[in-house]
């Protein structure tokens, strides 16, 4: 199934947010040796003037009206009650071999608008073209609030550091900044270079952009879907297959998501139990060449608390989303859907959503969400997100609690009916404290938000999408959904053929930020036969499903603390840190993990894989 409580050593499940996003396709990485640790920012305190800093008049100032975060000076953009637009930026030079570069500033957000809804004025954090994040005047609170992002893909270029403030003819938002900084630093060893089998990984560069509509319940929606695409391979591209994961809920062929009037292909009819769409294009694409293939799209939410399916008034929208299906060196990927687990398999992309519903519904969702007022009793919810697997939503009249982590990423809650306050307000305490731990030992969180949305009818426990996640109301499962943030979310890989790439990895970052060193736990390993390996695909756990959790999660993470032991501590995290940079919205694979682990040390690990079943 997708994540659930586990029951062997630890209990674990999954979690994702929304949030503020970054899309970076990070470079070639270069030598550690060419970077010295240091700051690069200049005046990011604003105390020596205006230089080297290009601004809106106005922008950098010591007016008493506002206060520094430290000093006496700080860049207060906007905050005049009328159409206005302020901009402050400064260009900096990565060093080459940087395999860690933070950007940080601290933000005080002040608002005269009264809305607790419309996001009226907006402030724009840019690095190069990338927006980073945007805030707006439903940010707003009293003191500073640190944030943080990952520009380590900058390694080696020129990037502008930007920050835009726009303010509408209302009220007044006052975005104030202080203390800009962007830290660097060479991290030890340098990754090893992208594999080179990721080339071959096409259609590449997917952007989806979504238009839909919901019935008064939020279990129905309609509308419309696109999809652009380029070929990375050397070989040409014919077709392209969408997979309709969800209608998998359905009996085929009467399925619970329907598409028609495909236009940039002709479609085929649906295979693999109507999970496979297959659309020939026009002609065929070379090497570097991009196509557009989109339809209607129809989406009913059966019944049920599931990962796809709604709970009384609450609907949830994993997997809802036809995305496209990947062909490698191994042909195409069109693996049958798993209740057991996952069988998702897809490359970084970039989502711009569009939710029309009623106003009586929240809808958490992927990515950075701005509300707009829609037709009578109606909003319009605009969600983008970067360099994201997938896109998941949920609609229903939850409760909500929100706070931002001390490292600056914001959290919200979303509960169904029945799980009280105390419990919210537990379980974002959970979620700004694991976020965190993670972040701090696998590299910064990019997408800057990020939403649970909870439901104790959940039979699986939880289940991860990009920057949102569903879950129960445990700390295990909570902490474990969100450590999915990094492994398959951050760090691809293929779910079906590869589960413990991201379960046993999650797991074990479950362990690490729980303060647990599995002590003794691979002592109580009995296998099923000689042919049972924690590396076994789903095709083999569906067909044992009562080992699944077992192996996977329990032997599997006992295998990493193993691993940590024999290479040692500091050695261990440079090796996750370090590998999760290289992976970095990229995909893995175990033969890279094995080759990147025994370059960490000087130890022979042949009999360790054999020992722990861990085989390419």
């Amino acid at each position: 199934m997708r994540r659930r409580l586990l029951t062997w050593t630890t209990g674990a499940c999954l979690i994702v947010a929304a949030g503020g996003l970054a899309t970076f396709t990070a470079p070639a990485p270069a030598r550690a040796a060419d970077c010295t640790a240091g700051q690069l920012i200049s005046n990011g305190g604003f105390e020596n003037g205006t230089s080297p800093w290009t601004a809106s008049s106005g922008v950098i100032t010591g007016s008493t009206s506002q206060s520094a975060h430290t000093g006496s000076r700080y860049a207060w953009l906007d905050g005049y009650g009328s159409t206005h637009t302020d901009t402050l930026s400064q260009s900096v030079t990565v060093p080459a071999g940087c395999t860690s570069a933070t950007l940080s500033f601290h933000l005080h957000t002040d608002t005269d608008e009264t809305t607790s809804s419309t996001a009226y004025d907006k402030l724009t954090a840019k690095a190069g073209s990338t927006t980073l994040a945007t805030y707006s005047n439903l940010d707003a609170a009293s003191g500073y609030t640190k944030k943080t992002f990952d520009l380590s893909a900058y390694a080696g270029q020129t990037v502008t550091v930007s920050f835009t403030g726009t303010e509408d003819s209302g009220a007044q938002t006052s975005f104030v900044l202080d203390d800009v900084a962007l830290d660097v630093s060479g991290g030890g060893t340098p990754p090893p270079p992208p594999p080179p089998s990721d080339s071959t990984r096409t259609p590449a560069k997917p952007a989806y952009t979504v238009s839909l509509s919901s019935d008064s319940t939020g279990t129905h929606w309609s509308g419309h879907e696109s999809v652009s695409f380029t070929n990375a391979s050397a070989t040409p591209l014919s077709e392209v297959y969408l997979r309709l994961w969800d209608n998998a809920h359905g009996n085929c062929p009467t399925t619970p998501v329907t598409v028609t009037n495909v236009t940039g292909g002709t479609p085929a009819a649906l295979s693999v139990n109507c999970t496979a769409l297959k659309v020939a294009l026009p002609g065929p694409l070379a090497q570097g060449q991009s196509g557009t293939v989109g339809f209607d799209l129809a989406i009913d939410v059966p019944s049920g608390a599931d990962r796809f399916g709604h709970d009384g008034q609450f609907a949830f929208l994993g997997n809802a989303l036809p995305v496209l299906a990947i062909r490698d060196a191994d042909g195409w990927h069109l693996d049958p859907y798993t209740n057991n687990g996952e069988s998702f398999y897809s490359l970084a992309a970039d989502f711009d959503v569009t939710l029309d519903h009623p106003s009586s519904l929240s809808v958490p969702a992927t990515g950075t969400s701005v509300d707009s007022a829609g037709s009578a009793g109606r909003t319009v919810t605009r969600a983008t997100a970067r360099s994201v697997r997938d896109f998941a939503w949920a609609a229903g009249p939850f409760s909500k609690v929100s706070g931002t982590s001390p490292g600056g990423t914001k959290v919200n809650v979303y509960a169904v009916s029945g799980i009280g306050s105390t419990d919210a307000q537990s379980m974002l305490n959970v979620a700004e404290s694991a976020i965190d731990a993670h972040a701090q030992r696998f590299g910064a969180y990019p997408y800057g938000e990020v939403d649970a949305v909870l439901d104790n009818n959940f039979w699986f426990g939880g289940m991860e999408y990009p920057g949102f996640v569903l879950d129960l109301v445990d700390r295990t499962a909570l902490t474990h959904e969100l450590a999915h943030q990094w492994f398959y979310g951050i760090v691809g890989d293929d779910e079906y053929n590869h589960p413990w790439l991201d379960e046993t990895f999650t797991d074990y970052a479950t362990d690490l930020a729980l303060g647990k060193d599995g002590a003794g736990c691979w002592n109580n390993v009995s296998w099923a036969s000689q042919d049972e390996a924690i590396t076994d695909s789903m095709a083999y756990w569906d067909a044992h499903s009562s080992r699944y959790s077992t192996v996977v999660y329990g032997y599997g993470k006992c295998a990493l603390h193993d691993l940590r032991r024999v290479i040692g501590d500091s050695a261990m995290s440079r090796l996750l840190h370090d590998y999760a940079q290289s992976h970095w919205y990229g995909v893995s694979t175990t033969a890279e993990f094995k080759a990147a682990a025994q370059a960490a040390t000087g130890t022979d690990l042949s009999s360790f894989w054999t020992q722990h079943r861990i085989r390419d």
